[in-house]
């Protein structure tokens, strides 16, 4: 099937769904898919050659048949369980790993490992400041901390300086850096952030600083929105502790929830231990169900669905920026992440590119998305999200918050058309 007939196809369903696609957008869409296709292609090599690692991982691991049995109760002995974390030890490139359906989230995971390695007395030094939820769990910035936040458990909190490049300025992290310095936290996605998301050759050097000023600091990255993305992880580069969540990258769009950690074993042990309890650490936690396989199959399928989700977002910024709005990153230029910014200037624009979005989803399309409060958030939220599973961010998404310069984040997408068709609905709810 060429563009123009899948085109045709797009515009008749979205005029079902009550958006009607004026012929210029048509035009627009098939200019700009014509114009993607070489970066496309660079997408497609990254994507076969970080499946080679998976499928190399799979192989050291030995699955069969019983890697995928459900354990109950406390979970003791199970291999599948041992195997999976042993192939994610491999793909992201640390000694030991903790895959559960009991981390609840990115956050949930990153907070295992924060808690997990400090003690009171310590210094954790970010990189920047950390997204809005997790600033939150540290409590640094808060007028009351929350309940057990870490400032409030007598942890010292630091944050190093962003340079004018829109980078981390590593001079002043050198500063930042004592003999106090526990643990320094890089955030690899730009969150709400205007900064930019952070190459791995950015995050390397990063490291080779800490690794200088404070050799007795270990350096966790927070990989959400990030992996497969490069052909390396930031396990390759350095990173002591990675943490992210199964609903995003590394889930493939079927795990249906958890979180991971990769890392050194020491620092494994100690996220694990504050999972379980002391003493009982990674030897519980059972898999019901069939989350295993699922889990298992996400990682298989996640380097050629993030290759979807990059290429859909390498579209919405030729699209946008052609329609005339300020994009970030650039559609030339290399990428950190799935996310895709779109400032749009007004609260009207993100209110309609949301409800677009939302008509072009797979699930609850008819669905209008409505402004809301989320918890560790300053600004209301506005989110679309028509996905199979709930907050699933390699799944076709958008979400904003009520803030000037009202830029809205589009994320995801297991099929780079559905994210084609998103671009049309949103640019026709527009009124562009």
């Amino acid at each position: 099937m060429g563009w123009q007939e899948l085109f045709a196809i797009m515009k008749s369903d979205l005029e079902g769904r009550g958006v009607t696609v004026p012929p210029p957008l048509l035009g627009l869409a098939y200019e700009t898919a014509q114009a993607v296709l070489p970066r496309w292609a660079d997408i497609d090599a990254r994507a076969r050659c970080n499946f080679a690692r998976v499928l190399r991982a799979f192989g050291e691991a030995r699955l069969s048949e019983l890697s995928f049995a459900p354990t109950t109760g406390y979970g003791y002995n199970d291999l599948g369980r041992a195997q999976l974390e042993k192939s994610f030890a491999s793909v992201f490139g640390g000694q030991s790993a903790l895959v559960r359906s009991q981390i609840t989230s990115g956050t949930h995971a990153i907070t295992l490992g924060l808690f997990g390695n400090l003690q009171p007395g310590d210094q954790l030094l970010s990189v920047g400041p950390p997204y809005d939820s997790l600033q939150t769990v540290i409590g640094h910035h808060m007028d009351k901390p929350a309940r057990g936040a870490l400032v409030e458990l007598g942890v010292a909190y630091r944050e190093s300086a962003w340079g004018e490049n829109g980078l981390p300025d590593e001079d002043d992290l050198a500063r930042c850096c004592t003999d106090q310095t526990a643990l320094v936290f890089i955030q690899r996605s730009r969150g709400y952030q205007t900064r930019r998301s952070l190459p791995m050759a950015v995050i390397k050097r990063l490291v080779a600083v800490v690794r200088k000023h404070a050799p007795q600091a270990a350096v966790m990255v927070d990989n959400c929105y990030g992996e497969f993305v490069a052909e390396v992880e930031p396990g390759h580069v350095g990173a002591d502790l990675v943490a992210g969540s199964l609903i995003k990258n590394p889930g493939g769009g079927l795990a249906p929830t958890g979180g991971y950690l990769v890392g050194r074993e020491d620092l494994i042990a100690g996220a694990a231990a504050r999972l379980t309890a002391p003493g009982l650490g990674a030897a519980l936690g059972a898999t019901i169900g069939t989350e295993k396989r699922l889990m298992f199959q996400g990682l298989f399928l996640a380097p050629a669905l993030v290759g979807e989700a990059l290429k859909g977002a390498v579209f919405a910024a030729e699209f946008f920026q052609r329609l005339g709005f300020k994009v970030d990153p650039l559609p030339e230029q290399d990428r950190a992440d799935i996310i895709q910014v779109i400032e749009l200037g007004q609260e009207e624009f993100v209110t309609d590119f949301c409800l677009g979005v939302q008509r072009a989803g797979a699930v609850e399309w008819w669905v209008r998305p409505v402004a809301g409060d989320l918890p560790g958030y300053v600004d209301p939220v506005l989110m679309a999200a028509p996905t199979f599973i709930q907050g699933a961010s390699l799944e076709l998404s958008a979400d904003a918050p009520l803030r000037h310069p009202y830029r809205v984040y589009l994320q995801g997408g297991l099929q780079a058309s559905q994210t084609i068709a998103a671009c049309l609905s949103a640019a026709a709810q527009m009124g562009l």
